[in-house]
């Protein structure tokens, strides 16, 4: 494979119900550029390590696990500190993506669409998406338009 050019970054902890829908959501995009998942698991104690694994076997040119055997958020190490300590290094892209465990993407051109908009306005450091918030059971709970981070402030 050639060099990324998005790396998706994933961070799990006992995320065995959602783990697979994320990983789905990531391995259906249809891009016109190579992209890795980066997939950093906290020292799960459900069943989220071995279905990682499964996928990493099967997508050994996309997937990039790494798995902790000790709960770095447990040994204080969480947030920026744990990105740069274990994640950032293995980041090949020039574009960070980022799917928690317990999310996943809907849209087959998430990744496409977005870095087409990036890479045609070189001013741009940051985009995002609509999102949808649904209960465990699948049921729709809210919607937040791509406007919302700016509708609350953030800029």
């Amino acid at each position: 494979m050639s060099d990324p050019l998005v790396s998706v970054l994933m961070l799990t902890y006992n995320h065995e119900k959602y783990i697979r829908s994320a990983i789905e959501g990531c391995l259906m995009q249809e891009t016109s550029f190579p992209y890795e998942i980066i997939i950093h698991d906290d020292a799960s104690t459900d069943g989220t390590t071995s279905i990682i694994m499964e996928y990493a076997k099967n997508y050994p040119d996309l997937i990039v696990p790494i798995i902790q055997n000790e709960n770095q958020y447990q040994k204080g190490i969480y947030g920026g500190i744990r990105m740069e300590k274990f994640i950032l290094p293995l980041v090949s892209g020039k574009y960070i993506a980022f799917c928690e465990g317990d999310d996943y993407w809907i849209d087959p051109l998430k990744l496409q669409k977005q870095i087409d908009y990036m890479e045609n306005h070189p001013g741009c450091s940051l985009c995002f998406h609509d999102a949808i918030l649904v209960d465990e059971d699948q049921s729709h709970l809210k919607e937040f338009p791509g406007s919302y981070l700016r509708e609350t402030g953030f800029k």
